[in-house]
C-alpha cells in the first residue's frame, strides 16, 4: 500500500503488497513483492475494494483535510507557506505518535478530552466557510467518536448536540 503520483518515486522497501488471485497469480505476486523488499499479505480478491478503501481514507483522505486547514489558516491571515509551516510538523508528529502507541492513546484534542463547548466555538468560527468544511469537520468529529471514543455512543450523542449551532 503506496501511494504512486506525480513525479514521486515512491520506497517500496517493508510496504506492504496486498496479493490476490488464483494461487499461481497469489506466488508470483509474492515473488514480486519481497524481489522490491515489500512485504506481501494475501487478501481475498472479494476484499480488494474494503483493501483500497482503507487506503483512500487513512492516506487519500489527508490531501483535502490538510488543504482545507492550509485554506482555514490562510482565511485567516496565514501565507501559505507559514500555513504549511504550521500544519505538516503538526501531522508529522500525529503519525509518529500513532506508530509509536497506537490511534486511540495518541488521540489529542477537544474530542479526546470530551470538550464539546469547543467542538460547537469550531462549528459556529466555520459557517464563514463553505459548507464542505462543515461537513467535513462534523463527519470527521462524528468518525472520531465513532471509533476512538472509550464509550461510542455516550459521545456520538454529545458530539452530535455540539455539532448543531
Amino acid at each position: 500500500m503506496q501511494a504512486f503520483g506525480g513525479a514521486i518515486v515512491p520506497k517500496l522497501k517493508g510496504v506492504i503488497f496486498a496479493i490476490e488471485g488464483d494461487a499461481k497469480a497469489r506466488q508470483i505476486g509474492q515473488s514480486i513483492a519481497k524481489s522490491l523488499g515489500g512485504i506481501p499479505i494475501a487478501i481475498d480478491t472479494r476484499e480488494k475494494p474494503i483493501y483500497h478503501a482503507a487506503a483512500v481514507m487513512a492516506g487519500g483522505s489527508l490531501y483535502p483535510v490538510i488543504e482545507a486547514g492550509l485554506q482555514l489558516l490562510m482565511g485567516i491571515g496565514f501565507t501559505r507557506d507559514r500555513a504549511t509551516q504550521t500544519l505538516l510538523p503538526l501531522a508529522r508528529q500525529i503519525l509518529d505518535n500513532i506508530e509509536r502507541i497506537g490511534p486511540r492513546a495518541a488521540w489529542t484534542g477537544p474530542l479526546s478530552r470530551g470538550d464539546y463547548a469547543i467542538v460547537s466555538k469550531h462549528m459556529r468560527a466555520l459557517h464563514r466557510y463553505p459548507r464542505e468544511i462543515q461537513q467535513a469537520y462534523a463527519a470527521l468529529a462524528l468518525l472520531a467518536g465513532r471509533v476512538l471514543a472509550k464509550n461510542p455512543a455516550a459521545a456520538l450523542k454529545r458530539i452530535n448536540r455540539a455539532l448543531k449551532v
